[in-house]
């Protein structure tokens, strides 16, 4: 990006907050989080842990795929971790919204999130070489 005087201005990234899937992700996990709480008490240790700990997941692999960015394969890898917990996630509000514990407007809203941050996810993969440390 050219700035006014024709110097080119280059968007660093330093830290994996500054990532716009890693916003995404978080943002989504806290809403399943708030969501689960209104899951029954029964399923505190199946249906609510679960979908607690993919959702988050899908965040800490990001995390650990940005550190690991000096090494493409490995940031490759741990982004298709993060994809696949994403997919995860969507598979537990499939089962969240046939047992009628979320409305079908806020499981089309959440999965269309994860469709979302699964693509971002899937273009940062295919692109591990440029986000190789110099």
């Amino acid at each position: 990006m050219r700035g006014r005087s024709g110097e080119m201005h280059v968007n660093i990234i330093h830290d994996h907050r500054q990532l716009k899937v890693y916003q995404k992700a978080f943002s989504l996990s806290m809403k399943i989080y708030e969501l689960s709480k209104t899951f029954p008490k029964e399923e505190l240790y199946s249906l609510t842990d679960q979908i607690r700990r993919s959702s988050r997941s899908v965040c800490s692999n990001i995390v650990e795929a940005f550190r690991r960015r000096i090494y493409p394969r490995s940031f490759a890898s741990k982004l298709n971790e993060s994809e696949a917990e994403a997919a995860e996630s969507q598979n537990w509000l499939d089962f969240a919204l046939e047992c009628k514990f979320i409305n079908p407007e806020i499981h089309c809203s959440c999965r269309k999130a994860y469709d979302e941050i699964i693509g971002m996810l899937v273009n940062m993969r295919r692109s591990a070489n440029k986000w190789g440390l110099k």
